[in-house]
């Protein structure tokens, strides 16, 4: 449960200090990678107590899903266009860039790495489902034209799996051809 789903006891949470320790977790990431990423080390490149991280987080991957919460959510929403193929295929460029050179999208595949060891992160990464919801909005603006789209869960896998995998095994992306290719596939059989 993340601090923002639970008030806790003690002073109110700053805003300036919420931002600093924000920051820090991005920062520190970049510098020393998840694993060498300590609470100690959060509160000291942020300029605050170690006890006010723990009042507001229990775990440092609570702050730095805290962190990407908003960047995910600007970065991923693509605008609807005209056509269900360039639609699904912009946000398959948005996702594939995101995951490959945005701060968040780095942070992102640090969660996922990390969640593959720790129960609790796994369950953190799941509940926020930060990928899910915006390719599930691109997915319900395609489904008139799609109609044996599969379940949204199913549909969502199936539609940003391969861009996820590439990322997280290879450390690269799909060029665009094959993201329209992959949509083309998708749609084909989406529309029978």
């Amino acid at each position: 449960m993340t601090a923002d789903e639970t008030t806790r006891m003690g002073r109110p949470r700053s805003e300036r200090s919420r931002r600093a320790v924000l920051h820090a977790v991005d920062d520190l990431l970049v510098d020393v990678g998840y694993a060498a990423l300590t609470m100690k080390g959060i509160a000291e490149r942020a300029g605050v107590g170690r006890q006010t991280l723990y009042r507001w987080w229990t775990t440092k991957a609570e702050i730095l899903l805290e962190a990407i919460v908003d960047d995910v959510e600007e970065e991923l929403t693509t605008p609807a266009l005209p056509d269900a193929a360039d639609d699904l295929a912009a946000y398959l460029r948005e996702l594939r860039d995101f995951l490959l050179t945005s701060p968040a999208g780095h942070a992102y595949r640090a969660l996922v790495g990390e969640a593959q060891h720790d129960p609790a992160v796994r369950d953190l990464v799941h509940t926020a489902d930060l990928l899910g919801t915006s390719a599930r909005a691109v997915l319900d603006r395609v489904r008139p034209v799609a109609p044996a789209m599969p379940s949204a869960d199913l549909g969502t896998a199936q539609f940003v799996g391969p861009v996820v995998y590439q990322a997280l095994t290879t450390g690269t992306g799909f060029p665009d051809d094959q993201l329209r290719e992959h949509v083309r596939t998708l749609l084909d059989r989406w529309s029978t």
